[in-house]
């Protein structure tokens, strides 16, 4: 998830947008259909005069027509197709009031005003497209049409709604498009950092995307350049110093004194040592294609790294199951498992190394004293407990930037007067 954080929260904003815009013109749209309604549902009282007047004056149905023609309103008359509309319609609003109807009398105490109140309520009914008015009383009700008004149309505010959407759908689509290169950018990166050392940044855009692809090509270019410079240097140097190296050798030979050859030998050995532990450090830094790599039975590995450490069988024992496989390089695999040989046998007590699978990962134990310093000193380059022991310091260090390349680390333990190395 985190490597698409960016695309991830453009479009969490962009949801949470469409969501808010949403929210808010559907309020609208509830509070501009209200307000309507209750426009038309004021403006039409004169209905209710008409009909409260209708019933004051006990007036005929065909008068009370005429009143409600001069306002282009249409008497029902048809008891079926009122109690279709009854039964059928949308209620809008409904009303209740009172008509109070007075009357002057006279009695044996003289005139009196009698009123009398009847209750009358108003609904505001939507039918195939039409608006009607249905007034009700105890004794009567009549349904009237509008013929002029029209219901509520929802594309005065779905048109402004759908307009905004699309100005907003069409600026995040705008931006994700700005975007895509990033992704590629990102990709290409990838492939730069896992070894493909020829992968161009360079774009012909403007923009700040364009611009540091641009600066990421003139970075690379530089970096490949030193890499480059540093690897002749080093395969240089090496060829030059193996020359000398291999005539010493020769000469040493020619010396009269036993002692002196034997002491000779002894240095040019370690410096031929010392030139090829150089040799497969600048290997392993300078690795990029991981094209070697390939799947192999760990045993297979592990036998050819004691074949390669030139030790007694007697001095490792290997319980790893024959079927595991790993993705390796498989001399530098193989050094390093043969470093971590020669290390236990070189600083346990009984010159003995144990190989085993514990918990999925490779492990190497040893008796001895648990080591004097963190893990962090030996894997650094020329550091050792004894500068007595034939060593130049360069084995874990080697063994790390091994497993480093195998995406892999170098973990230590110590339990009960046992030293366990990890290859996690």
């Amino acid at each position: 998830m985190r490597k698409h954080a960016v695309l991830i929260t453009v479009l969490f904003a962009l949801t949470v947008t469409l969501v808010s815009v949403s929210a808010v013109f559907w309020k609208f749209f509830q509070l501009n259909k209200q307000n309507y309604i209750n426009n038309i549902f004021t403006k039409h009282a004169i209905i209710t005069q008409i009909y409260q007047q209708y019933q004051q004056k006990e007036d005929s149905e065909i008068m009370l027509e005429a009143n409600l023609a001069v306002y282009n309103f249409v008497l029902i008359k048809q008891k079926a197709d009122a109690m279709v509309i009854l039964k059928n319609a949308q209620t809008l609003k409904k009303k209740d009031f009172q008509n109070v109807n007075a009357s002057l009398l006279f009695s044996g105490n003289g005139f009196y005003t009698q009123r009398v109140v009847t209750d009358l309520t108003a609904t505001m009914l939507e039918f195939n497209k039409k608006i009607y008015f249905h007034i009700s009383s105890p004794n009567a009700s009549v349904i009237i049409l509008d013929e002029e008004l029209k219901p509520y149309k929802y594309w005065n505010v779905v048109s402004p709604y759908l307009i905004i959407i699309s100005i907003i759908l069409i600026s995040f689509i705008l931006i994700l498009r700005r975007l895509r290169p990033l992704i590629r950018l990102r990709k290409k990166i990838a492939l730069y950092g896992n070894g493909d050392m020829n992968i161009s940044f360079k774009t012909n855009g403007q923009d700040e995307i364009a611009l540091v692809a641009n600066e990421l090509e003139a970075t690379r270019q530089k970096i490949n350049i030193i890499l480059e410079s540093r690897t002749l240097f080093l395969r240089n140097i090496m060829h030059e110093l193996k020359t000398p190296i291999a005539k010493g050798t020769i000469a040493t030979q020619m010396l009269d004194s036993q002692k002196q050859r034997d002491r000779f030998s002894s240095i040019f050995g370690r410096l031929e040592s010392l030139v090829n532990e150089f040799a497969l450090i600048e290997e392993v830094t300078s690795l990029g294609d991981k094209a070697e790599f390939k799947e192999y039975r760990l045993i297979d590995i592990i036998d050819g790294a004691i074949d390669m450490a030139m030790v007694e069988d007697e001095s490792v024992s290997v319980t790893v199951d024959p079927t595991k496989k790993i993705n390796a390089n498989y001399r530098l695999y193989t050094t390093a498992i043969k470093n971590m040989i020669d290390n236990g046998i070189k600083y346990s007590t009984d010159a003995h190394v144990k190989i085993l699978i514990k918990n999925g990962e490779l492990v190497f134990e040893s008796k001895g004293a648990c080591i004097a310093h963190p893990l962090q000193y030996y894997i650094e380059p020329f550091t050792k407990d004894n500068p007595a022991k034939n060593s130049f310091g360069l084995g874990l260090y080697l063994v790390d930037s091994i497993l480093k390349v195998h995406a892999q680390v170098l973990a230590h333990e110590y339990e009960d007067g046992t030293n366990r190395f990890i290859f996690a």
